[in-house]
């Protein structure tokens, strides 16, 4: 599917570069903006991963989901082919996994009684990384979509924003559950 048998190629040295469908586009371009920021989301998941290794609930759903970034990321890239030589494209079917997953981990939480700062464990504050940073893919997703002649799949936009959800779920479970979540209080250093 993919050989990299040569890292660099000085095809980008002038400021572009390629899309899957073979087009030149501008290193700034939102498409490039989208799916960099998801290479940016799948590195703090890596990062998140380093404190879950051992975690037989969060561990392999953030594999999954590190794969299925890549999935995004080829939608976004306008790749032509994956496998069986259909377009690479994110599913519905990963959208709905990914809604089983945040209910499963969200069914041992308390209910929150106010919006929790980044932090407690290493695995949750990465967590939170990872989510504000998905956040601003969805941004630039959403941004790309409404220019004029650009297109992102439904099934990407609604992946990005469940991902930002599971990542804030999973960040309050790596809390110990949530008994370790820190909260805002507000108004507090008035």
């Amino acid at each position: 599917m993919v050989v990299l048998n040569r890292i660099y190629t000085r095809t980008g040295d002038d400021g572009t570069t390629s899309l899957g469908s073979g087009d030149r586009r501008k290193k700034y371009d939102l498409r490039v903006d989208a799916y960099g920021t998801l290479d940016e989301v799948n590195a703090t998941i890596g990062l998140v991963r380093l404190h879950t290794a051992g975690d037989a609930a969060l561990d392999p759903a953030l594999a999954r989901i590190q794969n299925d970034l890549f999935d995004v990321e080829a939608d976004l890239c306008l790749s032509e082919k994956g496998p069986g030589g259909a377009r690479l494209t994110v599913t519905d079917a990963q959208v709905t996994w990914l809604e089983g997953e945040i209910d499963r981990l969200n069914e041992e939480l308390a209910p929150l009684r106010s919006f929790i700062l980044p932090g407690g464990t290493p695995a949750a504050a990465y967590m939170h990384l990872a989510r504000t940073v998905c956040r601003r893919a969805e941004r630039i997703m959403v941004a790309l979509r409404d220019q004029p002649g650009e297109t992102v799949t439904d099934a990407s936009l609604k992946y990005v924003n469940r991902l930002s959800d599971f990542l804030f779920v999973a960040g309050r479970y790596a809390n110990d559950k949530g008994a370790r979540d820190v909260l805002w209080a507000p108004g507090q250093n008035r």
